[in-house]
């Protein structure tokens, strides 16, 4: 990363309408916009999903964080709410060079980094927020490449903060503050690549890779089958073993995971994720050199 080479940030908050933590967060930037406000560069923000957030809803057509296809941004018959603010935001942010997406989750991710790319610089911003706040976890999707179809995903480097478990269309405060934090931090850190003087990182990061989502039991018809597991409700980032308890049925027996590695899942029982069929992420956790700048 060369000195004073991030000159424009976007922090995005409502990408999902009813995550009120990033929308209220950016609304308090813009009332105090010095709290943001850096020697190096310049910071600006976005509520990405105006129409869902005054419904108080995770989108009004499709999930906007999934409308950022290159295919999808160039198809002009794509003409739904959420797929025209796709374009208008990838326009708008053309010559943002990093993006911080504030969101909030059901399930209980704590303090969750999610890297845009696999890019050293993103690695580096990422351990240097483990070590600020031991609370941080740090998580590479599926697609971790450059080419995950997100809003973070428009500019070079970015990432996601993700925190829970906090209910959807609520503010909790200690998550809000806690975010609050890390946005600070983050900026404090690009400000110090930018002026030559790297803020010190840790040689090791542990990360959680994402290895594939699983959905919940179901019969033929798609109807629910069983239950996150009350042993596993909320222990996001914990060991699963095989044959630990996984899910319930409605009339009280165990379904064991029957993989044959011991994983690692996230957004357990997320609400939002019902309607994907996704009842959790089973991650790798892992260990990684982190570069020097």
């Amino acid at each position: 990363m060369q000195t004073g080479s991030i000159r424009r940030v976007a922090i995005v908050g409502g990408t999902h309408g009813n995550e009120l933590t990033g929308v209220y967060l950016v609304d308090k930037f813009d009332r105090f916009p010095e709290l943001i406000q850096r020697d190096s560069f310049e910071c600006v923000t976005l509520i990405a999903n105006p129409q869902a957030v005054t419904a108080n809803r995770r989108y009004i057509d499709r999930d906007l964080n999934r409308s950022f296809d290159d295919g999808d941004l160039a198809n002009l018959e794509l003409t739904g709410y959420e797929e025209k603010r796709a374009k208008e935001i990838a326009a708008q942010l053309t010559n943002v060079d990093l993006i911080i997406d504030l969101h909030s989750s059901t399930s209980n991710m704590g303090l969750t980094i999610l890297p845009s790319s696999r890019h050293p610089f993103n690695l580096q911003l990422a351990a240097y927020l483990s070590e600020l706040h031991p609370d941080v976890r740090v998580c590479y999707g599926a697609n971790c490449n450059g080419s995950d179809p997100m809003l973070r995903s428009i500019a070079p480097l970015g990432c996601t903060i993700e925190v829970g478990a906090v209910a959807q269309g609520i503010l909790n405060a200690d998550l809000f503050q806690k975010t609050e934090l890390l946005v600070s931090a983050c900026l404090d850190y690009i400000d110090a690549v930018n002026q030559g003087k790297p803020l010190p990182v840790p040689t090791n990061l542990t990360v959680y890779q994402t290895l594939l989502s699983v959905d919940y039991p179901r019969s033929s018809t798609g109807a629910l089958q069983a239950m996150i597991h009350p042993q596993l409700q909320f222990q996001d980032y914990q060991p699963l073993n095989p044959g630990d308890p996984m899910f319930m049925t409605f009339t009280g027996e165990t379904i064991p995971y029957a993989g044959k590695t011991t994983v690692f899942p996230i957004f357990i029982n997320e609400a939002a994720y019902y309607e994907k069929g996704i009842a959790m992420t089973l991650t790798d956790r892992q260990q990684l050199q982190v570069e020097n700048i």
